[in-house]
């Protein structure tokens, strides 16, 4: 009984507010306050205000949070190991590897950043001549930095 006289003070001071809000010319910000101090009553009214005071000094519905409570707590728990010991043994992870590695088809290449094998030096071709303008001079200094890189 005091919880809805409280928010019906409440939405009358807030009403107040808006109204002063208004009389100043400020009437978006008056219907926002307005808004706002409705709320209250609303609770009310629907009977919120009335289940959340009966489940406050209630003591099944707190030992209800209890138990919600440590369900929370062992699986936090629960996965917190998991984690910790990967949820599986080692051989079961080596063994995921290699039928990882056998799943590869024998002629597709390595990945890029992966420790494959080099690829085969390419044959270079006749020295060409100072002057020429071909567009394999234009590429000769990206060549060799790709070369130092062993790409």
């Amino acid at each position: 009984m005091i919880a809805e006289t409280v928010c019906a003070a409440v939405s009358a001071a807030g009403l107040g507010v808006a109204a002063i809000t208004a009389y100043r010319k400020r009437f978006r910000r008056a219907a926002r306050i307005a808004a706002y101090a409705l709320v209250p009553i609303g609770l009310v009214m629907t009977g919120v205000v009335a289940w959340a005071a009966d489940t406050a000094f209630s003591p099944a519905a707190w030992a209800g949070f209890g138990v919600l409570g440590a369900a929370w707590a062992l699986f936090a728990t629960t996965r917190a190991v998991e984690r910790r010991s990967g949820g599986t043994t080692r051989k079961e992870r080596k063994a995921a590897r290699s039928a990882q590695r056998e799943a590869i088809a024998p002629a597709a290449s390595a990945p890029s950043l992966g420790q494959g094998a080099r690829p085969a030096a390419r044959p270079t071709s006749a020295p060409r001549a100072a002057g020429s303008t071909d567009s394999g001079d234009d590429f000769s200094d990206i060549e060799a930095i790709l070369k130092k890189h062993g790409i």
